[in-house]
């Protein structure tokens, strides 16, 4: 019996490693593959394209963090996304700071609605974002008059092709959303008080804490992020597009999370794991790509990715 209880412990503990920082070991073996079988992978101009293209999701999946920390989901954020780049061409003959000012007040909003949903009127999350989903993208196509807008400012361009000290302004824009995001989960009450509600929301009601406030709130980052990312992919892409900006991106914002590490369950918000989860998927597509491998096996690794993730999670919770 001895014998048999250690070896379940040494199981359980194996699962809790994986778990916890399964996503940092894939990275490295993942780079360690890449060092010995893909030629020009390991060059600084090569990891300067993966961050780049990694930046947006890394600033949509933090505000998913968030939103999954609570035990919720935001099926908009890839809306939100187009709907932010379809308002920049409108509004960039005032200059870009207002432009970039109507696209984050767009995301505000959508933010907003989301969180009245969910946290006022008591729909379930996956249901009010749904919502967002479909009727944001078909606005943001109806403001762009479904057509491909290109823009020209050389300021609002400099976002998504300039560089700050050598180093790309739209990874510096991810960096700088991430430490903010870190200190507001660990630093902050409004952090640990949706750390609380997404862990045992009745409680936190019964415990006096305002419970919608707090749910109101973590949409409305989730929202504001969101349109953030849109205005990266806008600059980046030197154009508005709203048939294609932020196409999926939910998807991808909810596999960083998963694969990070955050629980669906909520009650936990994993900044660096959200981080890792994007850099992860963005390296197995650039691996696979490498490698003249079919991007539909890019999805199905994704899809085989997440499944674990989330059975180390039930795993957990059985354990619990």
């Amino acid at each position: 019996m001895t014998a048999i209880t250690a070896g379940r412990s040494q199981r359980g503990s194996a699962t809790v490693w994986l778990r916890d920082n399964g996503v940092y070991a894939a990275l490295v073996l993942l780079l360690a593959f890449n060092l010995v079988f893909t030629s020009n992978f390991m060059t600084v101009g090569n990891f300067r394209t993966q961050l780049i293209q990694a930046s947006p999701v890394i600033v949509v999946a933090l505000g998913m963090a968030l939103v999954i920390g609570t035990e919720g989901v935001d099926l908009s954020v890839g809306a939100v996304m187009a709907l932010a780049a379809a308002v920049v061409p409108l509004y960039l003959g005032y200059g870009f700071l207002a432009a970039i000012a109507v696209a984050l007040l767009a995301g505000l909003l959508a933010g907003l609605v989301n969180g009245t949903l969910v946290a006022v009127v008591g729909v379930q999350p996956i249901v009010a974002t749904l919502a967002l989903f479909v009727g944001g993208r078909g606005l943001a196509l109806v403001l762009a008059d479904g057509q491909l807008k290109s823009i020209s400012d050389e300021t609002f361009l400099a976002l998504g092709t300039g560089d700050l000290l050598g180093v790309p302004v739209i990874v510096v824009a991810a960096a700088v959303v991430a430490v903010v995001m870190a200190f507001v989960v660990r630093r902050t009450t409004f952090g640990r008080q949706l750390v609380a509600v997404g862990g045992n929301r009745r409680a936190s009601e019964l415990s006096g804490l305002p419970v919608k406030r707090i749910l109101l709130g973590t949409y409305v980052i989730s929202g504001l992020l969101a349109a953030v990312a849109g205005i990266l992919a806008t600059s980046r892409l030197q154009a508005s597009d709203p048939s294609t900006i932020g196409l999926l991106f939910e998807l991808y914002a909810i596999t960083a999370v998963v694969v990070g590490g955050t629980p669906l369950s909520g009650g936990k918000v994993r900044v660096l794991g959200t981080i890792a989860g994007a850099l992860l998927m963005q390296l197995i597509d650039a691996t696979l790509v490498k490698h003249n491998i079919s991007d539909s096996w890019s999805q199905i690794t994704q899809a085989v990715i997440i499944i674990a993730a989330v059975y180390l999670q039930l795993d957990r919770g059985r354990k619990g």
